[in-house]
């Protein structure tokens, strides 16, 4: 086995210099610490290493924004609905209480 040389001693001005993450963190993200499955782990980075590369954690995200979105389409579509349902059953039950039959 090859010996290395020790790389000589370099007289840095560490004065200028700033403590702190290298890279800023981005704006509307909080670092967290988060316990999920495994199964959940391994499916993500599946889809990663499948996709020849990126980052599992963005994928959960973006599956988490996805989800959010989902049910509040879903809520916005039921309420459209409910009031839609009440417009047509609204004026027929004053005739139904009347005894009469909605033509």
């Amino acid at each position: 086995m090859r010996k290395v040389a020790a790389e000589p001693y370099r007289d840095v001005d560490f004065s200028a210099g700033r403590r702190g993450p290298v890279v800023a963190p981005d704006t509307g993200k909080t670092k967290i610490s988060i316990r999920l499955d495994n199964a959940v782990l391994d499916h993500f980075r599946h889809i990663v290493d499948t996709a020849g590369g990126g980052n599992y954690q963005t994928l959960i995200n973006d599956a988490l924004v996805a989800h959010i979105q989902q049910q509040s389409m879903l809520s916005a579509v039921r309420r459209v609905v409910r009031e839609e349902i009440a417009k047509v059953v609204a004026p027929a039950a004053p005739a139904a209480r009347n005894g009469r039959r909605g033509a």
